[in-house]
């Protein structure tokens, strides 16, 4: 059968879009390898509106609970799949897995990204025991401490002023010699007296018991290796979006993220949108990506009927 709509991904963005799909009785092919996206590693998430605390575990089931309660007959699920290809068609796109092909009238990529890791001794160790990929989701729990994002683009900053706010001290490493985020943004954070910068930065090693204690540093230019006692570290080095399978169908920037019309989330290729984290929105969180999603489903809708 044809479906109206194939959504792939099981993320916020992904299920925010299959429970409005569902309730506009859409039909709806649902393609994940499983739910709750990067946050399922969190402990403690406490920016997820309308729960003041919850775990990525939690999340996750949460998610897939409330996209069951309304899928009814209007959503097929699909879990644990991945896909290797989108074709298009003249009706519309085939999207082929290993578990089969499904064909559908539009498409939602919501496949989100994955944090570029720290490649230093001890940085594995400590991941969640004070060494986070996610300021937004855990920096409240650092509060008036010191701690260290290290980064230099615009959600390094991001971090760090969202940091600043209720945290003793912010360092930042910043391994070249130049910052990557706007220059407004760089003028506005780097004026704080709280935050210290380290220009040509790398760490070399995360130090800790059964949490970080410290990090130990060197500079590029010098050579010259130190040793910081701090409290967190929050890295933001960069996304990798998962796009590789449908970089011939679509508009990909630089990067690898899909290039997406802010307006309604709709790709390059007309019958396929994208939101969350794999498309080239400024920011990424949950919250971000579940709106945009809900966005792009609206826009589906009206284009389904026109069609």
């Amino acid at each position: 059968m044809t479906y109206d709509l194939c959504i792939i991904g099981g993320g916020p963005a992904g299920v925010a879009a299959g429970v409005y799909a569902a309730r506009k009785k859409l039909k709806t092919i649902f393609l994940t390898k499983d739910f709750g996206g990067q946050s399922i590693v969190s402990e403690n998430i406490q920016n997820w509106i309308g729960t003041i605390s919850i775990s990525g575990p939690e999340l996750a089931t949460n998610l897939k609970k409330h996209l069951l309660a309304y899928a009814l007959d209007s959503l097929t699920l699909q879990e644990g799949v991945s896909v290797k290809t989108i074709e298009k068609t003249g009706a519309g796109f085939v999207v082929k897995t290993p578990k089969g092909d499904f064909e559908a009238k539009t498409v939602l990529i919501t496949t989100g990204s994955s944090r570029r890791r720290l490649e230093a001794k001890g940085a594995d160790t400590f991941e969640h025991k004070g060494l986070t990929y996610c300021a937004s989701c855990d920096g409240p729990l650092f509060s008036d401490q010191d701690v260290l994002v290290i980064g230099g683009g615009n959600a390094a900053f991001e971090s760090v002023a969202q940091l600043l706010a209720y945290c003793k001290s912010v360092s930042m490493f910043v391994r070249g010699e130049k910052f990557r985020a706007d220059a407004i943004t760089v003028e506005k954070v780097t004026k704080n007296p709280k935050l210290k910068v380290f220009m040509n930065t790398s760490v070399v090693e995360v130090k800790g018991d059964k949490f970080v204690k410290s990090v130990v540093y060197k500079n590029a230019k010098t050579g010259e290796i130190n040793e910081m006692s701090i409290g967190g570290i929050f890295v933001e080095i960069g996304l990798i979006p998962a796009t590789m399978f449908f970089k011939d169908l679509v508009r990909l920037d630089a990067w690898g993220h899909i290039v997406v019309d802010s307006r309604t989330q709709a790709a390059s290729v007309s019958g396929v949108w994208a939101a969350g984290d794999c498309t080239d929105g400024l920011y990424h969180q949950n919250n971000i990506a579940a709106g945009d999603a809900v966005k792009a489903l609206e826009d589906i809708y009206l284009y389904l009927h026109a069609h």
